[in-house]
């Protein structure tokens, strides 16, 4: 495949970290609610969510900013505009979600009444949030915080399925070379 439909290899790169992350870190958010309050695997968990949260915020910011710096590859010509509009919208929510979820997960646990410290990966400190970590009234704002995190979850959710079955449908149903292009090229030689 020519190199000009490709994305380059930073881009790709930062998708897949990025996607992996993501994964990680939706499987561990349900999980560590699941488990029984307090619990040690339940605080370990937390942790590490807070940990992948933070490192899929440096890489969205480091995504960004690659696209913003390189031009990604057209769409295809076929692709009917309505179509075009809505990946473009898909991809502008998928950003602020990538960008908006670590940091509404951020202001949870600084308007956390229990001001249980945030280490990165057990080295790490993470400060609170200024505003957040000295409100008077924590109790009253954290649950909000936390529907706003939960329903971001699911919003990232319904739209990452709709990533994943558009690129199916274009790879799989218009054989066009949507999904390929994303993929490391050892893959899309195979496919």
């Amino acid at each position: 495949m020519p190199a000009k439909i490709r994305y380059d290899a930073g881009a790709i790169a930062l998708h897949w970290l990025i996607a992996l992350a993501i994964a990680v870190q939706l499987t561990m958010g349900f999980s560590m609610t699941a488990l029984r309050p307090g619990s040690f695997l339940q605080f370990q968990l937390y942790q590490a969510h807070k940990s992948v949260g933070m490192t899929i915020l440096a890489l969205s910011v480091l995504r960004l900013g690659w696209r913003l710096m390189h031009v990604p590859p057209p769409m295809p010509a076929a692709m009917p505009i309505w179509e075009q509009r809505l990946a473009r919208i898909n991809h502008a929510v998928l950003y602020i979600l990538m960008l908006g979820m670590p940091l509404s997960g951020w202001a949870v646990v600084s308007a956390s009444p229990l001001n249980i410290p945030t280490v990165l990966y057990d080295t790490v400190p993470l400060p609170h949030l200024p505003i957040l970590s000295t409100l008077s009234n924590k109790k009253a704002v954290e649950p909000v915080l936390e529907g706003i995190h939960e329903a971001g979850a699911w919003i990232l959710i319904a739209l990452l399925v709709g990533h994943i079955a558009a690129a199916w449908r274009h790879h799989v149903l218009l054989r066009d070379d949507v999904l390929i292009r994303m993929l490391p090229r050892r893959f899309s030689n195979r496919l």
